[in-house]
């Protein structure tokens, strides 16, 4: 039997992915000691790696398809084929940023301003190349952790450091100075598993899935009955991925609608509809929006 080798985030996406697997239809268990989770498919196996990592491991083919940030996709350099852009979060597309960050007080206010300069960072060599294409000479160290701390206590000029909302940067009486990058998790392959055409088709089957999960998330399902006096108004308040779906009732007054809407409108939806003539009105939950 074919077996497609699948690499699971460890760390901060880790709990994240296995839930987006569950709703997607596969369900992932694991002892906290192993790194080789068991999954409820025959065709596929799993193993735990550091998403820093992940990029490497299915570049030289130990993984055929894995999940990890675009960012160490692009500090490891790896030649790998990206397949999606997966966004976890179910309130915001905001993506994280990788920015350049000094002392509240520091005199640095441009890139230029880092000349001569040291920073500290996890993403040591996209950083250096980084500068290096704009000509700009830095001194850039590894960071094994509390990378913040650095800054503030002046072992280093600046660092360069993921934030999405920056309060932790403010928190510690730091300013952003330039954003370097933005990064999301991507779905990855292995070039020759995706040329496998059995490999392929497994692949594209937990895309599909996937990416059908995450345009799920946040949103819900709403079903009502509308009198055909009605209908126009109903149409006018309701949102949706294209069009809401009209079929007729038994008797010829009388509409079925039903469409897909963000769930943080509900609230506030449905009594406008109800207002507005609908009735019999239904929310349901989605898995997957395909």
């Amino acid at each position: 039997m074919s077996l497609l080798k699948l690499g699971i985030p460890k760390g901060s996406l880790e709990a994240n992915t296995i839930d987006l697997f569950k709703r997607a239809g596969w369900r992932i268990s694991y002892d906290s000691r192993s790194y080789f989770p068991d999954i409820d498919d025959d065709e596929i196996s799993c193993t735990l790696v550091r998403a820093q990592e992940m990029s490497r491991y299915v570049e030289d083919g130990t993984l055929d398809l894995g999940l990890t940030g675009r960012d160490w996709i692009l500090e490891n350099g790896s030649d790998v084929q990206v397949l999606q852009d997966l966004v976890y979060s179910k309130t915001s597309a905001r993506q994280a940023r990788w920015v350049l960050v000094v002392r509240e007080d520091s005199p640095i206010l441009s890139l230029e301003d880092m000349e001569g300069k040291r920073i500290s960072t996890e993403l040591v060599n996209f950083t250096r190349r980084y500068f290096d294409e704009r000509k700009i000479t830095v001194h850039v160290e590894f960071s094994w952790g509390a990378t913040e701390a650095k800054v503030v206590e002046g072992l280093v000029d600046a660092i360069v450091e993921v934030t999405e909302t920056g309060t932790t940067i403010r928190a510690n009486k730091l300013k952003i100075i330039h954003e370097l990058m933005k990064t999301n998790t991507q779905l990855i392959a292995n070039h020759e598993a995706w040329n496998d055409p059995w490999k392929r088709q497994k692949i594209e089957q937990i895309r599909i899935m996937l990416t059908g999960s995450l345009s799920a998330m946040g949103k819900v399902g709403l079903k009502m009955n509308v009198a055909k006096e009605n209908l126009g108004r109903i149409i006018l308040l309701l949102p949706s991925l294209k069009a809401p779906t009209i079929s007729g009732l038994y008797s010829d007054e009388w509409y079925a609608v039903e469409t897909i809407v963000n769930g943080d409108i509900v609230r506030d939806l449905i009594p406008l509809l109800q207002e507005a003539g609908a009735e019999g009105i239904i929310e349901y939950p989605l898995n997957k929006v395909i």
